[in-house]
């Protein structure tokens, strides 16, 4: 395997044979139609942390240069404290153009620690950055799942939108669990294939707390581009799933499909069992 530090594989197609065809691949079979180019960085472990966030910083200013604004939405996790510190420190980002929004979040207090918006807050907000508080928009966590979707979702409905009436997000900061999932949507749940709603309530998260809102496939595809960052040996084993292996049931996180990219910033270990050769593209 060849290592280098900013890498692309050759995209890979595939389709479901038509004379195949059931009810599950049915709802892949446009999945795989189009693949998004996915762009594998690999990188030192203590260095991860810098390139995920000057990578992030980039893309702001070509999004506030193009279009005046930036719109992301982040993920809780490892990427969370990554961006947390290493953003606040780099020169030149226009924060008053940022809106930014969560790719799931947990339905807890703000003063929780599992509360993703508690932890950029801690980091962007309080004088650390000049982004308005007014443009991180967080969740109600008073409401009930249900209701906190549905505000939520009246939220995402300020992102400018494409010719679906989708909202596009330039830029999505996303993780992968220990079973594949990405935002708050689980290997084998419903609500993967949920298609009518920008975010979704789910009650039955098996990873703890239960009650979350999530943004469903619709949204995330509908971006011009998404990142993941996995670091260490224990993320090896999915990384490689999710870029080098085509199954029939894909990983949640192997079906982040945007209209742009998919870029994944890997330390070695992480990137530790992939086999097919890299190339700079």
């Amino acid at each position: 395997m060849k290592f280098v530090q900013s890498v692309e594989p050759q995209p890979s197609f595939y389709t479901v044979p038509r004379c195949e065809l059931t009810s599950q691949s049915l709802l892949l079979d446009n999945f795989f139609l189009k693949m998004a180019a996915k762009r594998v960085h690999i990188n030192a472990t203590e260095a991860v942390p810098k390139v995920v966030a000057k990578f992030v910083a980039d893309k702001s200013k070509e999004a506030v240069q193009a279009r005046g604004e930036f719109y992301i939405g982040v993920s809780g996790g490892s990427v969370a404290k990554f961006l947390g510190k290493e953003l606040p420190a780099m020169e030149g980002i226009q924060w008053a153009k940022w809106h930014v929004y969560f790719c799931d979040e947990r339905l807890v207090g703000f003063d929780n620690d599992d509360s993703t918006y508690k932890l950029y807050k801690e980091n962007w907000l309080a004088g650390k950055t000049s982004l308005p508080e007014e443009q991180m928009y967080a969740i109600k966590p008073e409401l009930s799942v249900e209701e906190a979707a549905k505000d939520y979702a009246s939220k995402v409905d300020k992102v400018p939108k494409n010719e679906k009436g989708l909202p596009v997000f330039d830029l999505l900061v996303l993780g992968m669990g220990p079973d594949g999932h990405t935002c708050s949507l689980f290997p084998g749940h419903p609500l993967l294939n949920e298609t009518s709603l920008t975010i979704a309530p789910i009650s039955d998260s098996p990873k703890p707390p239960p009650c979350r809102v999530t943004m469903t496939f619709p949204v995330i595809d509908s971006s011009r581009c998404a990142l993941f960052a996995s670091t260490g040996a224990g993320k090896a084993d999915n990384v490689k799933r999710v870029l080098e292996v085509e199954e029939a049931v894909p990983l949640p996180a192997a079906r982040v499909n945007p209209q742009g990219e998919v870029h994944w910033f890997l330390d070695e270990a992480a990137a530790g069992k992939l086999t097919k050769q890299y190339s700079n593209m």
